[in-house]
């Protein structure tokens, strides 16, 4: 099985004409998601060809791509300016799941449209994340498919470029994975470390989870605490950033080290704590892995 993506997976592309928007939406299709429709304001009735030849209609709102070709997820390539409003529109049509790939959306906008999303009832994942795939089925973002495959491990990141990594490690190791989750490292994000933990925990065929942390912030920690709480499934855990300066932005808005909490030495000793395997490195996490499935 899978989390939060699969084969019912009917996609629409907010911002299909544009330059990220245009490129992503022909891996996507080409990978063999399900992508049904796309939305470019004053573009409706337009087609947009992929590069494999697949013709995909372009509408003007998400709400009637909804409506024509069922969408049930929606992915996010728009302009910072204008993300947080597209978020909202696809929350307001219906949408279940909605990715939000745009980074630099401003914090209090985010903050406005994470409260409007809950309120109807969707699952935001990101902003300023890679997206999700479950290899072989569907994929949502910028994870690149052939990075992937079938398998029985979970991995959340908020890390963009150490999910490829840490995928990458396992696939070379011949151990594939249910779902692969960016959350984001932005300071308001939709769907959090314990979130995807918990979709994981319930799907009957992931049997073991990587979790990639950065510093900043105690997300990592608490979702150490839920982990050992309410799991019952292995967790590898890595934490970037072990030789960051405190007080000091590390790429993400909020890999930021305030005090001891949100440094990498103190996520780990909890990780630690709560029984979760620390991979000193990224390459130590398949090894790991490894030993926690008895391969």
């Amino acid at each position: 099985m899978s989390i939060f993506i699969d084969a019912s997976t009917r996609l629409v592309v907010q911002g299909i004409t544009g330059r990220d928007g245009s490129f992503h939406a022909s891996q996507m299709v080409e990978y063999g998601t399900q992508v049904v429709a796309g939305v470019t304001p004053g573009k409706g009735g337009q087609t947009f060809t992929a590069e494999n030849g697949t013709k995909v209609p372009i509408f003007n709102t998400v709400e009637e791509a909804v409506q024509e070709e069922g969408a049930n997820t929606s992915v996010i390539y728009v302009p910072p300016a204008f993300a947080a409003g597209a978020i909202m529109e696809s929350a307001d049509a219906g949408i279940d799941f909605i990715v939000g790939i745009t980074e630099g959306i401003p914090v209090m906008d985010m903050t406005r449209t994470y409260a409007f999303v809950q309120d109807r009832g969707a699952r935001l994942l990101g902003p300023n994340c890679p997206g999700a795939i479950t290899p072989g089925v569907a994929k949502v973002g910028i994870i690149p498919g052939q990075i992937t495959t079938p398998g029985p491990v979970g991995v959340v990141s908020r890390s963009g470029t150490l999910t490829y990594e840490a995928v990458n490690q396992l696939t070379q190791a011949g151990i594939g994975q249910t779902t692969c989750v960016g959350i984001g490292g932005d300071p308001i994000i939709g769907t959090n470390f314990i979130d995807t933990l918990q979709a994981f925990g319930d799907d009957p065929e992931t049997e073991a989870i990587v979790m990639i942390g950065e510093i900043g912030g105690t997300d990592e920690q608490e979702a150490a605490e839920w982990v050992k709480a309410n799991l019952d499934i292995p967790v590898v855990g890595f934490i970037a950033g072990q030789t960051a300066p405190p007080g000091r932005q590390m790429g993400h808005a909020g890999a930021i080290i305030s005090g001891s909490a949100g440094t990498a030495e103190e996520k780990m000793k909890v990780f630690e704590e709560n029984g979760i395997a620390v991979a000193k490195r990224p390459a130590d996490i398949r090894t790991l892995i490894q030993e926690k499935l008895g391969l």
